[in-house]
């Protein structure tokens, strides 16, 4: 298995973004504008107040696909909103003695400075696309569908979108195509989207489809007829005027989730790494060397977000052996040493891994890496096995907590782990990453008799 997604920055627009307003929102407020109020307090106020009133407007819901327009609504919206923010903090705060014109000046300065950047930036982008051919999607069309050729000339007529159309398969003859044949293309052209029209594709294909797609860390879309009654558990956007409609959507996937995700693992992380591990690692580096000969840390590749390979680093709880990388550890497996067993026991081993979580390979709550050999046997036997590396790897995950840890004795361990794992993927959230890290502590005092 050799498939991966593309690496791609778009994660960092949104960050920007917010980089860029909240700088604006409170440069001009420090300026003679509103000089006589600013402060520490109504900085804090008013930026946090901006974050929680863009992401009720969603103010930077904005898509490779989204059109001028949509921006407009989307500022004039979330102008209403900072505009009765600000006469809110008056409200609270009345002894801030704020002056009803330089407040009214103030949101106007603001938006036509924000405006300006996102438009700016905006047009950068479409044109970064349309003509330098960055940041691009390659697609597949398949069908031949009114709305599939609608799409196919919406990719062709708005090269600003930044989607390469590399073919439009034609399900019409369905007994000509050979899915296979297909799917070799895909792969062989690094197609990125798979667009699948409804109308034609029989369900039998289109299990098949996801079924690739999920395997092969690719994202696949459907494109419905227009007067097709749409499940409410799918998300809908139109590219132009045609609807497209996505099956599995990502939490991570929006730059703000990644980015409360990103600050809660540093901020973890280095919480663990000064407060335990800058104490403990020097005792039990004493006590693994006086035990065995070796190393005091066991480091092992290991497969990551978009399948991409990392150093993953562990204390040393085996005795030296060139199986390691190779056979997966077993109860009762001779190869642990007396203290490799304890520190198996209460998941110290675990703890080095905290360096690769604050350097960015692993997050502290995610699906559990394999060995490789491990990974490219799962991922060609276990049904969307792959999905897990849409997200980093974690420390620990909801299927260790959830009764799926260590050895894979049976297929239905290795299934009920990937089931948790993209249950996790879906529905992600900071309370679920918080919950299993509890659930994991508690399982560290109380023990896990799968812990060995």
């Amino acid at each position: 298995m050799s498939s991966f997604r593309q690496g791609r920055y778009s994660w960092l627009i949104k960050p920007i973004f917010y980089t860029i307003d909240l700088t604006v929102i409170n440069v001009v407020a420090a300026l003679s504008l509103f000089s006589q109020a600013f402060s520490l307090r109504f900085t804090v106020i008013i930026s946090l107040g901006w974050v929680v009133t863009a992401l009720i407007s969603k103010f930077y819901e904005v898509h490779r696909y989204s059109s001028a327009l949509r921006v407009y609504n989307l500022l004039v919206r979330q102008a209403l909103f900072f505009s009765l923010l600000v006469f809110a903090y008056e409200g609270v705060f009345p002894q801030s003695n704020l002056n009803p014109v330089l407040t009214l000046r103030y949101i106007i300065f603001c938006f036509l400075f924000i405006s300006l950047f996102k438009y700016l930036l905006f047009f950068l982008l479409k044109n970064y696309r349309a003509y330098l051919k960055g940041n691009t999607r390659r697609t597949i069309i398949l069908g031949d569908s009114k709305e599939a050729k609608d799409l196919e000339l919406f990719f062709k007529n708005n090269p600003d979108s930044g989607f390469i159309n590399t073919k439009t398969v034609s399900f019409k003859k369905r007994e000509k195509i050979d899915l296979n044949t297909l799917f070799s293309y895909i792969k062989a052209e690094s197609v990125d989207e798979i667009y699948c029209s409804l109308s034609e594709i029989e369900a039998v294909d289109v299990k098949a489809i996801t079924k690739f797609a999920d395997n092969n860390l690719k994202v696949v879309k459907f494109v419905p007829e227009q007067n097709t009654v749409l499940n409410q558990d799918l998300k809908r956007d139109f590219y132009g005027m045609v609807p497209v409609l996505e099956f599995r959507t990502i939490p991570l996937d929006d730059s703000f989730n990644l980015a409360l995700k990103r600050l809660f693992d540093i901020g973890f992380s280095l919480l663990v790494i000064v407060l335990i591990l800058s104490w403990l690692t020097p005792l039990l580096a004493l006590l693994i060397k006086i035990e065995s000969r070796g190393p005091v840390f066991f480091s092992q590749l290991r497969k990551g977000y978009n399948y991409k390979s990392f150093t993953c680093f562990k204390f040393r709880s085996m005795v030296i052996n060139d199986k390691a990388n190779v056979i997966q550890v077993s109860k009762a497996d001779q190869r642990i040493t007396k203290l490799g067993k304890i520190m198996r026991q209460t998941s110290m081993d675990e703890l080095p891994q905290f360096f690769n979580v604050l350097i960015g390979d692993m997050s502290v709550v995610g699906p559990r890496p394999h060995m490789l050999s491990h990974t490219e046997m799962y991922a060609n036997k276990v049904d969307k096995f792959m999905v897990r590396h849409f997200v980093k790897p974690g420390i620990t995950g909801l299927a260790q907590v959830s009764g799926y840890r260590g050895e894979v004795e049976t297929d239905k361990d290795i299934i009920g782990r990937v089931k948790y794992d993209i249950f996790y993927i879906e529905n992600w959230s900071i309370f679920l990453d918080l919950k299993i890290i509890i659930q994991t502590i508690i399982k560290a005092i109380k023990g896990d008799e799968k812990a060995y």
